[in-house]
């Protein structure tokens, strides 16, 4: 009875030892998403965002359209701010084809965990008229899909955040 004893404790203890090993330890940005609080991702996406350029390319789907062809967009952002019941004030500068505006644009946030998506559903905007979209905010990249009347594709790039603000090098005089 005690090698039965033994022989199952011993095999209880190897399954346990054997399910640790290979239990894989969450990754940084798990451990980050399980103590990040929603002031925290709102602050993440503000400080990301705000002064930030958005550089990149969008596409045009549809019958008679090739998915390879580009064409270069540019977001120039101001201060991004919450002003309240998840919506948020983007002032831009948009820039595409031979366009160039600039408009404070007040957009819905949802969030996918961390990170932040623009989602709109037929929303009139000066100048560009009624667009849909859902574009999402992850490690210094944006990418999305839109829709404007009959036209729609997919677009994508980088995020340049914009350069801290220097501190003062001079010290108080006495």
């Amino acid at each position: 009875m005690f090698r039965r004893l033994n022989a199952a404790a011993i095999t209880i203890l190897v399954s346990s030892i054997a399910s640790i090993a290979l239990a894989q330890p969450p990754s940084v940005a798990e451990a980050a998403k399980a103590v990040a609080t929603p002031i925290d991702r709102e602050a993440a996406m503000a400080t990301m965002l705000s002064g930030a350029t958005l550089e990149g390319n969008f596409t045009v789907t549809g019958p008679g359209r090739n998915l390879n062809d580009l064409s270069p967009e540019k977001y120039t952002l101001g201060e991004v701010k919450n002003v309240g019941d998840n919506l948020w004030v983007f002032p831009t500068r948009i820039e595409y084809g031979d366009k160039d505006f600039t408009l404070p644009i007040t957009l819905p946030v949802k969030w996918a965990g961390d990170t932040p998506v623009v989602v709109v559903d037929n929303v009139g905007l000066p100048g560009l008229g009624t667009v849909s979209a859902r574009v999402m905010f992850f490690a210094d990249h944006y990418a999305g899909y839109w829709k404007h009347g009959e036209a729609g594709g997919h677009l994508f790039g980088v995020i340049h955040r914009a350069k801290p603000a220097e501190a003062a090098t001079e010290s108080p005089t006495e």
